[in-house]
């Protein structure tokens, strides 16, 4: 069987855990004897296919006044010209049509579509290919993808540009999916609850993670403190800080992982405590001697996470994960089972968690215990046999 990739972005070039979600089940699915093509992006204007593991890789070139790799750095008048060619581009659905027609798949599988516009819905429709798409965030319904005002809140209240921004891209984007499925049932409903998916069938399908065999042995002399992802503020990265710089401990410490937009405000609310290291990016072999040496991971966001693959990451090597109470986040933390959660935004009742863990290594443990049995059920194999039956489901 054929499978095509949609997803605007495609490893080695990274900003999320969805184009990580994507590689990890291509490569799968060539493993499993399946061919697999990915359409995505160029990071240098340049048109050009290469084989990454056995995937085939169109990065292409599309028409706009930026790219997925810069337009969250441009001022607010880029970005909205950005997001109006982001509609409906005409160049990308020449491009991805003529793909198509070149590899022929029996499925096309869209991930992500900010940078190729929501064209690609309308090429892949016009060749009546079976289409499934996974909602990795919010595009459909928030310009922005995430919700998040210019204040770092939650948006409450959306301009009536930005409401009739989303009217226009539910006309283009309705009917065309054959299937919608999503990490968390979270974002499923928050689609729907926006008016989408009306007679669209929908699969709730959590990431998955290839699982150890034993779980880490850890230490408790020094409390490692873990957070990964990016370094802004709708990660609740400040949060994290100004929680921790509340804990008097001198027998603690907490590793950041990642860059971003806030990174220099991070580093200097952090500057006065020692406790507090940067790492930056790290290698894949470092990022997972963290894992194993961290005590806890914190996901302190304050947008609606879609899933968190960081908490699945961690309990493979048996580490708990206090993380807010939003999105999806509660749907993979069960509180007092696998780790903790607080309320979003909440720096004291943060404080009280990890306070509440760092006194009792043996509750830490308790907690270990249940996040690496939690991790089986994120299973990568039972992953792929759900949506290779998906995929043969959808044959025509």
């Amino acid at each position: 069987m054929k499978i095509c990739f949609i997803s605007n972005l495609y490893p080695p070039y990274i900003m999320g855990g969805a184009e990580i979600s994507v590689e990890r089940i291509a490569e799968r699915l060539v493993k499993n004897g399946y061919e697999v093509s990915v359409i995505t992006t160029s990071p240098n204007g340049k048109r050009y296919c290469e084989d990454i593991n056995g995937v085939k890789v169109y990065r292409v070139n599309f028409t706009n006044i930026s790219t997925p790799y810069t337009s969250q750095k441009q001022p607010m008048i880029i970005k909205s010209i950005y997001y109006i060619i982001n509609l409906w581009s005409p160049c990308s659905y020449i491009t991805v049509k003529t793909i198509l027609k070149k590899e022929k798949p029996n499925i096309v599988h869209i991930n992500t579509f900010k940078g190729l516009s929501l064209s690609v819905f309308s090429a892949v429709k016009s060749l009546e290919y079976p289409l499934v798409y996974t909602a990795h965030d919010y595009a459909l319904i928030c310009p922005g993808t995430h919700f998040i005002n210019p204040s770092d809140m939650i948006c409450i209240n959306p301009s009536k540009l930005c409401e009739l921004y989303v009217k226009i891209q539910k006309f283009i984007f309705d009917n065309k999916p054959d299937v919608v499925t999503a990490p968390s049932q979270f974002v499923i409903d928050k689609l729907k609850a926006s008016g989408l998916l009306k007679g669209v069938k929908t699969i709730k399908l959590p990431h998955g993670i290839e699982l150890s065999d034993e779980k880490t042995e850890k230490r408790y002399g020094i409390i490692d403190i873990l957070y990964v992802g990016g370094l802004n503020k709708l990660k609740g990265v400040h949060i994290l800080i100004y929680a921790f710089k509340k804990l008097k401990y001198t027998n603690i410490k907490l590793h950041i992982i990642g860059k971003g937009k806030d990174e220099d405000e991070f580093k200097k609310m952090a500057e006065s405590d020692q406790r507090i290291i940067f790492h930056g990016f790290v290698s894949d072999e470092e990022l997972v001697r963290l894992y194993q040496k961290a005590n806890i991971t914190v996901v302190p966001s304050i947008w609606f996470e879609v899933f968190g693959l960081i908490i699945i990451e961690s309990f493979k090597f048996g580490t708990p994960v206090i993380g807010s109470r939003i999105g999806g986040i509660p749907e993979i933390i069960e509180d007092g089972y696998n780790g903790l959660l607080f309320d979003a935004g909440n720096v004291d009742e943060l404080r009280d968690k990890l306070e509440y863990l760092i006194d009792k290594p043996s509750e830490l443990r308790r907690l270990e215990e249940g996040a690496f049995e939690s991790v089986k059920r994120y299973d990568m194999d039972e992953h792929i046999r759900k949506l290779a039956a998906l995929y043969n489901n959808m044959q025509r």
